[in-house]
């Protein structure tokens, strides 16, 4: 359904000393950079970060969630610690397991540094 995913960053540098280590833990990275943006493929995806290309300040979607599928609670729970290790903010509640209409999931929430909020998701 979808070719790529991209989120807008302020600082390129400082989103990827953020990102490297989250996504490695999912096996993608190090980034590939192209002048104002980065790119990790993995797995036939493409999540990328973009400093705006209209010169404007990014901003974040607000309802917005970029949700990482993982391969087990553990998996998830590097990818949170990761992220919060480099200058990510947790939200959400503490990563865990939860039930609701979709079944019994552990889901980890955290704010990258320029606020887009993103999940790491293991269906149980």
């Amino acid at each position: 359904m979808f070719s790529h995913i991209m989120v807008g960053t302020s600082d390129l540098q400082r989103a990827k000393k953020f990102y490297d280590p989250l996504m490695a833990t999912l096996g993608a990275g190090p980034s590939m950079v192209d002048g104002h943006r980065m790119f990790y493929m993995h797995n036939g995806g493409v999540f990328a970060v973009s400093e705006p290309i209209n010169g404007e300040p990014c901003t974040h979607a607000n309802g917005g969630t970029i949700g990482f599928a993982c391969s087990s609670p553990d998996q998830a729970k590097a990818w949170h610690d990761a992220g919060v290790a480099n200058g990510g903010t947790t939200c959400e509640e503490p990563p865990g397991v939860r039930e609701g209409g979709m079944g019994k999931m552990y889901l980890a929430y955290l704010r990258d540094p320029d606020g887009n909020k993103l999940c790491a998701l293991h269906r149980m």
